[in-house]
């Protein structure tokens, strides 16, 4: 005989309230006005030149070219500005997570003489504009001999307070038994760092890797500084070539940009789940 009744338990359907509707219609507002200028951004860079100022203006549009890209990689040397962003961004994010993990980790579970303030200390250089340190780091550079060189653009972003203080605070939400139960078996701080806690810290160290990508990647005015050569351009300032003077091809310039966003993009897209997951362990808002 059939059974008359279902064994899997009914969900209730949860009412919505008019505060939910409204809180995601505005939520879906914002998001559509952060999207704009992207949306605006690709399609400048899919219009002919003459399709670029008709009024009213046009969001999709006709005819749809590619020419635009092609005429990027005819006017400047991109794919080596693309190679040098990513050397650059590659190995600033390398150094930037290791030193950070490890100077966090120290902060966090090492406890020293001064401790606290040499950490507060080192928090309060986020208050410096970058541009103060503009002159004395190109100084420094300059003196070294490193001038219009990979280790100029890459050394100055391998570090940062900021990082720093994100990762010291994830590991100060690890459990003190899991390096109790390493000490008992003989391990130090290094084994555990390297062994435990960077494996634990793989959400944190995703999301500074993104942080630390975008900021590299997007970089202009340091580069901009310390380089004198096209051959060591990265693909910010290279693109900048693309703006004339007196006229600019506005939908040239557009799909060089195109092309400068989308790794930052397709990194976003990779360590979403990362990134959430490490800013709600670090308890960041």
């Amino acid at each position: 005989m059939a059974e008359r009744f279902s064994t899997h338990p009914v969900r209730k359907r949860q009412a919505v309230s008019f505060g939910n509707l409204l809180t995601y219609a505005i939520l879906n507002v914002g998001a559509g006005i952060m999207l704009l200028p992207f949306l605006w951004m690709l399609a400048t860079s899919l219009k002919t030149a003459g399709a670029t100022f008709v009024m009213p203006p046009q969001l999709i549009p006709d005819p749809v070219t590619f020419d635009n890209y092609a005429k990027v990689f005819d006017t400047a040397p991109v794919l080596t500005f693309l190679f040098n962003s990513v050397l650059v961004s590659v190995s600033s994010i390398a150094l930037m997570v290791l030193f950070c993990a490890m100077s966090g980790y120290a902060f966090a579970r090492i406890g020293f003489p001064g401790r606290e303030i040499l950490f507060y200390a080192y928090l309060a250089t986020l208050m410096v504009p970058q541009q103060v340190t503009l002159t004395p780091l190109f100084v420094i550079m300059t003196w070294l001999g490193w001038g219009n060189s990979y280790q100029a653009l890459i050394l100055p972003g391998s570090f940062g307070a900021f990082g720093t203080f994100l990762l010291r605070q994830f590991f100060l939400r690890l459990p003190k038994e899991i390096e109790e139960a390493a000490f008992i078996d003989g391990a130090g701080y290094i084994r555990i760092f390297f062994s435990i806690a960077i494996h634990l810290a793989r959400p944190a160290l995703a999301t500074l890797a993104v942080f630390a990508f975008m900021a590299s990647w997007n970089s202009f005015l340091w580069p901009l500084i310390i380089t004198s050569d096209q051959s060591m351009m990265t693909l910010p300032l290279g693109l900048s070539a693309l703006q004339g003077r007196w006229s600019t091809d506005w939908n040239v310039l557009m799909a060089g940009t195109v092309i400068s966003t989308l790794p930052i993009i397709a990194l976003y897209v990779f360590a979403q789940k990362y990134i959430i997951r490490g800013l709600s362990h670090t308890g960041l808002k």
